[in-house]
């Protein structure tokens, strides 16, 4: 992780022409980085208890070694003081969000498929959801109570039986941050561990002498997170390996400079490697963003960081018309885009990859992040070719069921044989024929 910088001078984003622009984002792993991990996640599967109890010491500075009784479990009564120390006011704002966040997932239930054939066969798709979950909740630098509700919320609605929720402990209370206990206690989960990083990952995925191993571990977190994930995929589910945050704005001669630069520094002020694009029809855009840029940088609590990340990542990119800037946005697959111009409506039909669009210069991308309902926990890297947001899909298994009756198998049963023969597979052929009389 590159350390912020300290501005001392105005920040100078880079201009490219659309035609030569080319947004890479490469998965490139440290080699010690992913050694450690390695190692943690061994250690984790064969020690159990013992390797979390000496890398929660290590890694969190929280001196659990001193006691034999040591639990990486949370108290209930832990939960319960976090929710009620809450303000009133974010107390509501989590319910209403949480709401609204459970009520756009509902819709996404899918239904069971039942079909019936000529001659009485049956045959079905039905859905049955995992058992156990794991959720990572990042609680190191920041805390993001909002994370809890968008990977919690739909795997309740997907009809989860056990969801267990990792958050790292702070230093002073030994416990994951005041703010992940609360919205665990409001959503209901009971089953809160104090493990971070890339040993929480492992103990949710192999499981311990006293903690269970789950089917699935979603949730976003640091770069150890990501690569403990990228080792037990396979050995579990999970939902995606996660890189820096971005997004592209598309925007067009109406959209205000003022917007479009504070929704830049929205996204920069995560991490001095998110990524902040402006694709635009308007060159004179571009010189009046970045003059707006500089000016709320100044009273951003996180300049520095954001300044950092414009100058690493941060882009004007200017195109010949619209359809060159779609292209753009096409070609790059990003997490998120925001489109400012005109006809947002006839921009998002020619819209194909990215992990959410927000529509118009009153959808700021953070809307998605805390509120509107749709999942914040997008795909990034490019990975939005071919991957969607985390959904009720993702906590749900689809099963096939088929029901021959004895003369469906009799008038279907030449072509098998033949297929099974054509084959080899001499034992599939019989498996029918024997079921049409002595052999």
């Amino acid at each position: 992780m590159h350390e912020p910088i300290h501005m001392t001078e105005p920040i100078h984003l880079r201009t490219f022409p659309a035609r030569s622009f080319s947004w890479s984002r490469v998965n490139s792993h440290d080699a010690d980085a992913m050694a450690t991990v390695a190692g943690i996640v061994s250690a984790v599967r064969t020690m159990g208890d013992a390797a979390l109890r000496r890398y929660t010491v290590q890694f969190d500075g929280i001196d659990a070694a001193q006691s034999e009784s040591w639990s990486p479990q949370v108290p209930a009564s832990a939960l319960e003081t976090a929710w009620a120390d809450l303000p009133e006011a974010l107390q509501d704002a989590l319910h209403r969000a949480a709401d609204r966040i459970r009520e756009f997932h509902q819709t996404q239930l899918p239904k069971a498929i039942d079909l019936s054939g000529d001659m009485g066969e049956w045959f079905a798709m039905v859905w049955r959801s995992l058992s156990r979950v794991g959720v990572y909740a990042p609680g190191g630098r920041a805390a993001y109570p909002s994370t809890v509700l968008m990977n919690v919320i739909p795997a309740q609605v997907a009809g989860v039986d056990h969801i267990v929720l990792a958050s790292p402990p702070q230093r002073d209370t030994g416990l994951p941050h005041p703010y992940v206990l609360a919205a665990a206690h409001m959503l209901g989960v009971k089953d809160v561990l104090c493990l971070g990083g890339a040993q929480a990952v492992a103990a949710m995925a192999y499981g311990t002498e006293t903690l269970a191993r789950v089917d699935k571990v979603v949730g976003p977190g640091n770069l150890y997170v990501a690569l403990a994930k990228r080792a037990v995929m396979g050995d579990v589910g999970i939902d995606s390996i996660a890189g820096p945050s971005e997004v592209f704005i598309v925007a067009d001669n109406t959209a205000d400079p003022r917007y479009v630069a504070a929704d830049m520094l929205a996204q920069a002020e995560h991490d001095v490697e998110a990524g902040t694009v402006l694709v635009t029809t308007e060159p004179t855009l571009c010189e009046a963003v970045e003059a707006e840029l500089n000016r709320q940088l100044e009273s951003l609590p996180k300049r520095d960081i954001a300044a950092a990340a414009l100058a690493r990542w941060g882009a004007f990119v200017v195109a010949d018309n619209l359809d060159e800037a779609i292209a753009t946005v096409n070609a790059a697959a990003p997490e998120h885009v925001e489109v400012i111009v005109e006809d947002p409506e006839r921009a998002l039909s020619q819209i194909r990859f990215a992990g959410a669009v927000f529509l118009g210069p009153y959808t700021p991308e953070p809307v998605g992040d805390y509120y509107a309902g749709p999942n914040h926990v997008l795909p990034t890297h490019g990975s939005a070719r071919f991957a969607s947001g985390l959904g009720v899909l993702d906590f749900l298994r689809r099963m096939t069921v088929v029901a021959y009756t004895p003369e469906t198998l009799a008038t279907h049963s030449a072509d098998i044989v033949t297929l099974a023969e054509a084959e080899g597979l001499h034992g599939h052929a019989r498996a029918v024929t024997i079921r049409q009389g002595p052999l």
